[in-house]
């Protein structure tokens, strides 16, 4: 008999804010009699978001298709935010152009292919890069006339409970907009580094790092999280000598499983780049012709320096509130500037709420339109739903890290006895055909139960794999359900069954 775990309840009962991120799973669901759907019953809009980025337009589509007349108000010129103009889709774009060159140049002769002659242009790489951005930022735009949302471009300031006033960025008149809601949107910034002035030339962030004129002889990364293992990949790829400094003594940042970490870094140290983990930087000079950085052991208190051409500053990303106006309406923020909401992402006015970055939570562009949907739902029906424990996150190095749920050390540490089960590419025919058999499946369950806890994978494709273990987990299920489930012969996707196999019972190739 199958162990098949029933999916749990999701629960009425409101809980405290901070409590919604605690939990590996949340749903929020509100009684529509218990509230007001609106703080007006006048008005030009019924919803003006602050922000087009990912959760701000999809906030906006979403209220404009429940039938709420919506506008959003976006500063920079062109939807989509950081992660469509200078994060999320131009790295990629140059991460998988820069992968392809790098393959050329190293792999493709054991493929039995020879190519003489590689060069790298990088102009034309960047120009692939900026056509991919207009394309999909210009999309949004016949989304917005699509569903009737009004797109004012121009820089929001809320002014009361009811009121955004817009300053166009053509320098025209100011324009007021009356609205019953208001959906605060407006992502975050990269965090500087105290004594390291940003000129996005030398000193740059991830903003600089996908606009760089030319490939430097050396680079130095502050940070070894996803935005700094990605960036330092692709100019690593095209030539750079890369070295990434990392504060802790692991890689990859919060969420990443320890094992998938140390994979990561060992197979990335194999592509050239170097690691200085437990490290912190001391002081840093860019008055000359490159950067220079005082570094010192977090173990034995060793000092070091490094140079380089290039400092790319990733240390992470901090909310982004300058002339939002939250002021004027006495709107509160922690320690770490995020905006105070409570579960159904309302501040301390009930028509006033926020989603994305500058908020709590993992700083992800699909977190943030989850939010979108969901605030927008609130908005119109009274209630909402994000799952917060099967949110992705991928890191687009090569080969990709990605994971859902919990890593074997957050499990652990919260007493549940579990067990686990791999399974490694190499063994898998598909990945072996393809002569890219680096990495692993892993998965974590619950030893009583069989629920999928946590599911982390590092190998080819694993950025598209992981949304099969998003859906196990949205849908609780056990790692026999997923074993028992047919996967196609011969794909990559078959690690993931026998990982799920070995979680169970035994793996049948391995």
């Amino acid at each position: 008999m199958l162990k098949t775990v029933q999916r749990q309840a999701a629960s009425s009962v409101l809980r405290p804010l901070r409590s919604r991120f605690a939990s590996p799973s949340t749903f929020y669901i509100a009684d529509r009699q218990s509230r007001r759907g609106y703080s007006s019953e006048s008005g030009e809009h019924d919803v003006v978001v602050i922000g087009g980025g990912p959760g701000g337009y999809v906030a906006a589509i979403k209220a404009a298709q429940l039938g709420l007349k919506t506008a959003c108000v976006e500063k920079r010129g062109a939807l989509g935010g950081t992660c469509l103009n200078v994060g999320c889709i131009p790295s990629k774009s140059l991460l998988n152009n820069s992968h392809i060159y790098h393959q050329i140049k190293h792999d493709i002769k054991q493929r039995g292919i020879e190519v003489d002659n590689v060069r790298l242009n990088l102009d034309q790489m960047m120009a692939a890069k900026d056509k991919s951005v207009k394309g999909l930022t210009g999309g949004i735009e016949i989304l917005f006339k699509q569903n009737g949302v009004d797109y004012v471009k121009g820089t929001g300031t809320i002014t009361g409970e009811n009121e955004v006033k817009v300053k166009p960025i053509d320098g025209g008149e100011e324009i007021s907009l009356k609205t019953k809601n208001i959906i605060i949107a407006t992502g975050s910034e990269a965090t500087p580094f105290p004594g390291l002035e940003v000129d996005e030339k030398k000193v740059i962030t991830s903003t600089g790092a996908i606009a760089l004129t030319e490939v430097p002889k050396k680079m130095i990364v502050i940070g070894g999280g996803i935005i700094g293992l990605e960036m330092g990949s692709v100019w690593s790829r095209l030539g750079a000598e890369v070295t990434v400094v990392e504060f802790l003594d692991a890689i990859g940042g919060p969420g990443m499983d320890a094992d998938i970490a140390k994979m990561a870094q060992r197979i990335l140290g194999r592509q050239g780049i170097k690691f200085k983990t437990s490290h912190k930087v001391l002081s840093g000079d860019a008055s000359g012709e490159g950067v220079k950085l005082e570094i010192e052991s977090v173990k034995n208190q060793k000092k070091d320096t490094l140079e380089a051409d290039v400092v790319l500053v990733a240390i992470g990303r901090r909310p982004y509130t300058e002339g939002l106006g939250l002021e004027n309406v006495g709107i509160e923020t922690d320690e770490r500037g995020r905006i105070i909401i409570d579960q159904e992402y309302r501040t301390k006015h009930e028509n006033i709420r926020v989603i994305g970055d500058v908020t709590f939570g993992a700083m992800l562009a699909h977190k943030a339109e989850e939010e979108g949907i969901a605030a927008a739902e609130f908005i119109k029906k009274g209630y909402g739903h994000v799952n917060y424990g099967a949110i992705p996150s991928v890191m687009y190095t090569h080969p990709e890290a990605a994971w859902v749920g919990q890593s074997e050390q957050e499990v652990k540490a919260s007493g549940k006895e579990y067990v686990v089960g791999t399974f490694p590419f190499l063994a898998n025919s598909r990945a072996k055909t393809n002569l890219e058999t680096d990495g692993m499946v892993k998965f974590i369950a619950d030893k009583e139960t069989d629920r999928v806890l946590g599911i982390h994978i590092i190998g080819p494709n694993a950025g598209e794999m992981i949304a099969e273990g998003v859906l196990a987990i949205e849908y609780g299920a056990s790692s026999e359900d997923i074993a028992r489930t047919s996967h196609a012969h011969p794909t990559l996707s078959e690690a993931f069954k026998e990982a799920a196999m070995a979680t169970y019972d035994k793996a049948i190739h391995a």
